[in-house]
């Protein structure tokens, strides 16, 4: 018999799926949200939002990591960091990129070693992150 996941318990796999997928921990949000249009009765943006707000908390747990770090924004000690680099060029802009794989998590982390503004990046990353659910679920 296969595993199915129900009610509640199907939102909250897919809220810590989209959760831990968003940090450094290896995780398949997409996956769990295809999984989750096929075997639920919940309506599609249901679960698109489920997804993409634990996927949203975890770019910003990220963000809040990056604030653990030193204060260290000067010049010489960003140049060997891509993802400081474009922050630093295209301010709030590429946190709309926050779902890329690999590129995502050392924007959020970079965002919150800058100390940038925690409401603006959570709305950018919101955005970014709906926009890619929003369309797998779309193709699906």
């Amino acid at each position: 018999m296969v595993f199915s996941w129900s009610g509640e318990a199907l939102l909250w796999g897919l809220f810590f799926t989209g959760l831990f997928s968003a940090t450094l921990l290896p995780g398949g949000s997409e996956a769990g949200l295809l999984a989750a249009l096929t075997q639920s009765s919940y309506p599609v943006w249901l679960l698109v939002a489920v997804v993409t707000a634990g996927n949203t908390v975890g770019g910003m747990v990220s963000f809040y990591l990056g604030r653990c770090f030193p204060d260290k924004t000067s010049e010489e000690n960003q140049s060997h960091n891509k993802a400081i680099r474009w922050i630093k060029k295209y301010g709030y802009w590429p946190l709309l990129l926050s779902w890329v794989p690999i590129v995502g998590d050392p924007l959020c982390l970079a965002a919150g070693w800058l100390r940038m503004r925690a409401g603006l990046c959570a709305l950018y990353i919101l955005v970014g992150k709906a926009a890619r659910y929003a369309f797998l679920a779309l193709l699906f």
